[in-house]
């Protein structure tokens, strides 16, 4: 009996053995996203990476408090990698101490120093470039082709220009831009002529913006690029982008103002291997064409070509401008949006 009893405890144990290590095995093929980025804009990628590796992407969206939500589970979080937009949220996670470097030839030779964290602490994956749009109206596009950021606060367009709020990610990021590039006092000037060029308060989003151009309200906006692809495939706001020529600007001078999509490895990160290589995987050929063609970001692997609709948007310059650079000047642009009082609008 007493025999019989220790066969059937010595099964047992090596049935929980093999059970544990079948599930360590499997833990060890996946990899775990916590991503601020829209679930129908990366989760073909994160497909095509399961069906090229076998590892499984599992996916947390949310629109905000990642970085808390990283912050309050440790070292016993379950992320691997964090996905967001914007260089003002990955230096956010940086900030927050959830992050860890990573040191990898390939990441480093594919994506421009210029668009990395020097230490290795994010890495971008697409670029998005901040545009003018401009009447096509009220303003002839040969002017348009001609504008620079700096001219947004030339006193002629008093009373002719539409923004979102001056302390909104997207804008704080060019700002931040413009400080590093030309010192405090210089942007606080710029931003105070632009304030004053205002048609209205500043408010809603950019494509809101486009809009209020065919509204005739402003003629001229600022607003990301791959929302006037977007507002041209939608059957409602198509005639909102029709009134509007997408305009890159200073291209006679630095370019223009680049921004990106990125991602950064967690500081917890159970699964760091799998999470490699689906870094590298979002910046190879497959991935940064599907990128292109699906969302119409620009690719930040040299030699994939954008979308057909972002190339009949033309070739343009660049700025080079290192995001780093541009991170560290957030915390003062957005002092600077508040002393200049730019969400007050053009009566300030």
């Amino acid at each position: 009996m007493l025999g019989g009893r220790v066969g059937r405890g010595v099964a047992a144990l090596i049935l929980f053995v093999l059970a544990t290590v079948a599930s360590a095995a499997q833990a060890a093929e996946e990899v775990n996203v916590y991503s601020y980025r829209q679930p129908f804009l990366i989760q073909p990628m994160f497909d095509a990476f399961t069906r090229d590796t076998g590892i499984k992407v599992n996916v947390v969206f949310a629109n905000k408090g990642l970085v808390e939500r990283l912050k309050a589970e440790g070292r016993n979080s379950p992320a691997d990698l964090i996905f967001t937009v914007d260089i003002g949220r990955l230096a956010d996670a940086v900030d927050g101490g959830v992050t860890q470097a990573v040191k990898n030839d390939m990441l480093e030779s594919v994506i421009p120093a210029s668009m990395r964290d020097p230490e290795g602490h994010w890495f971008a994956v697409t670029q998005r470039a901040r545009v003018i749009y401009a009447s096509k109206d009220r303003v002839p596009l040969d002017e348009a082709r001609g504008l620079s950021y700096a001219d947004l606060a030339d006193p002629k367009w008093r009373g002719r220009i539409c923004t979102r709020a001056g302390d909104h990610a997207y804008n704080v990021a060019l700002f931040a831009a413009i400080l590093a590039k030309h010192g405090e006092a210089h942007a606080k000037a710029w931003m105070a002529g632009l304030r004053d060029n205002l048609a209205r308060k500043p408010q809603g989003n950019d494509r809101a913006q486009v809009k209020a151009i065919m509204e005739g309200q402003c003629d001229l906006a600022l607003g990301n690029h791959y929302y006037y692809a977007l507002m041209l495939q939608n059957e409602e706001q198509s005639a909102w982008a029709a009134s509007a020529n997408i305009i890159f600007p200073d291209q006679a001078g630095d370019g223009a103002h680049m921004n990106v999509s990125g991602i950064a490895m967690t500081r917890a990160a159970p699964n760091r291997e799998n999470a490699v290589k689906l870094m590298e995987f979002l910046v190879g050929e497959l991935a940064q064409k599907m990128y292109a063609e699906q969302n119409n970001e620009y690719p930040l692997r040299a030699g994939v070509e954008p979308s057909g609709l972002l190339q009949s948007f033309g070739d343009f310059k660049r700025a080079e401008q290192s995001l780093a650079d541009v991170a560290a000047k957030r915390a003062a642009a957005i002092k600077l949006v508040n002393e200049v009082q730019y969400n007050a609008g053009p009566s300030s």
